[in-house]
């Protein structure tokens, strides 16, 4: 770990800090369950995804990258949670969520402190884009795999050595995906009509094992048909760098849950373990699966690799498991925005009409989610856009500089500013090229996809 956690924390914890250390009662989450959470909380779409990032960059450039940017995010969520024990301290909280770390450690600066409630709206706001964002993907994912499924159905058997080109072969085609989209709203809303978490528990449980069996398989897949001899580009063409970027944030964006793990766990001060093993586990999984999946599928990666996988039952089963399990993590992906969005929203109706303006409002939030992905039906530029426009300011962005505002005045190192410094402005670069390559690449598809039609109906 880098030492500007040392310098947040000083010589030793004050009091309220110590308090602070000891919130987990015997209701709290073991070691255990943090880890298998924060597991949870970073593996999911983004996982599949990376093979094409490393594509991307390149075969050496592409996992260098990643091993970097996995340093970079866990340091980054060390920083968060350090800033948020010193400024709980400091305000004689028990606990702060991301937001609330922000606005306090605007406090600090007194030239900021007239503005500080919108250091938590900023944070906020950018929690909501992420979180939909996910929702966004998972729409777009669903509709790809499950499509791939459909049209493939009548050719589809039980032997997966009868497709040597390891791509699964659409035979029967289909109506757009974004009709499939349409199709999957209406259990998406009933979905999210559900009115605790706990009631989808048995489900979700099932969905992590269903997800984790399927990434065993396409390990098992891709290793057992890696292209020999390997003729693959060490290092990609820079334009497409930007992209590789916002995929590979979009995958590390795991630090909106970084603090409620932390404020939930039994013995707080065990944290830092769990966060770095966890971590560590995660960042091995995306370097591993990234190389892995692009050694064995090339230049034809899609941007899932369940894409890719032969067309016979048992990989046709994993997609469709995978989707089951994206299925039910909807729910947990849309509860962060409803819970900042609907509840202020519901106070202000009588308390006869709470339930329906309730419902109504998480309507039209899944109905919003659903209209983006049919705008952008391009599961590769969604994931690098979403990265690129939100993960990258709560991942790499807002955390040295929260540590900047939270020193303020207590002499921070000049190493340690200028670290923080320069990892923001690698963030904002990231966002600012990564942004603009995958609305230009979504431009051109688009444009690609209109004048197809027209120079078909033209040869007619």
């Amino acid at each position: 770990m880098m030492s500007s956690s040392d310098d947040v924390r000083g010589e030793g914890p004050s009091r309220p800090q110590r308090d602070y250390e000891r919130i987990g009662t015997r209701t709290g989450t073991s070691f255990g369950q943090t880890l298998i959470h924060l597991l949870k909380g970073n593996i999911g779409t983004g996982l599949l995804g990376l093979p094409l990032a490393v594509k991307n960059a390149g075969l050496v450039l592409g996992p260098i990258s990643l091993l970097c940017m996995g340093v970079i995010a866990v340091h980054c969520m060390r920083v968060l949670v350090d800033c948020s024990h010193h400024l709980s301290a400091k305000m004689n909280r028990q606990s702060l969520s991301y937001g609330e770390a922000v606005q306090y450690g605007m406090e600090n600066v007194s030239w900021l402190r007239r503005h500080s409630h919108w250091g938590k709206r900023t944070v906020n706001l950018f929690l909501i884009i992420t979180q939909l964002g996910f929702c966004c993907v998972y729409f777009v994912f669903l509709s790809d795999n499950v499509k791939q499924v459909v049209e493939a159905a009548n050719a589809t058997t039980f032997s997966c050595q009868i497709n040597n080109t390891n791509q699964t072969q659409v035979l029967v085609p289909s109506f757009d995906s974004r009709l499939y989209m349409l199709c999957f709203l209406p259990a998406f809303i009933l979905l999210v009509f559900t009115p605790n978490l706990k009631y989808l528990a048995p489900l979700s449980l099932i969905a992590n094992l269903v997800m984790a069996a399927s990434l065993v398989l396409i390990y098992f897949y891709s290793i057992m048909h890696i292209k020999y001899p390997i003729n693959l580009p060490s290092v990609g063409r820079a334009k497409d760098y930007p992209l590789f970027f916002g995929t590979a944030i979009f995958a590390f964006e795991g630090i909106g849950v970084v603090l409620p793990l932390e404020n939930k766990m039994h013995r707080p001060q065990s944290f830092p373990l769990v966060l770095y093993l966890g971590m560590g586990i995660v960042t091995f999984l995306y370097i591993s699966l990234g190389t892995v999946g692009y050694l064995c599928f090339g230049a034809d990666i899609g941007g899932s690799i369940t894409l890719n996988l032969p067309n016979c039952w048992t990989y046709q089963g994993v997609k469709l498991l995978y989707c089951f399990g994206i299925f039910i993590t909807f729910a947990l992906q849309f509860y962060v925005p409803a819970e900042i969005l609907i509840p202020p929203l519901v106070a202000r109706v009588s308390e006869r009409w709470e339930t329906p303006v309730d419902l109504m409002l998480r309507t039209v939030l899944v109905l919003f989610t659903c209209a983006l992905a049919i705008l952008v039906p391009e599961l590769d530029l969604v994931i690098s856009l979403v990265g690129s426009v939100s993960s990258s300011f709560l991942a790499l962005i807002f955390p040295p500089i929260l540590q900047i505002l939270t020193l303020h005045g207590e002499g921070p190192s000049p190493a340690a500013t200028a670290k923080n410094l320069v990892i923001s402005l690698l963030g904002l670069v990231g966002f600012m090229t990564g942004t603009y390559v995958a609305v230009e690449q979504i431009v051109a598809r688009n444009a690609l996809k209109r004048e197809e039609p027209l120079a078909a109906f033209a040869l007619q």
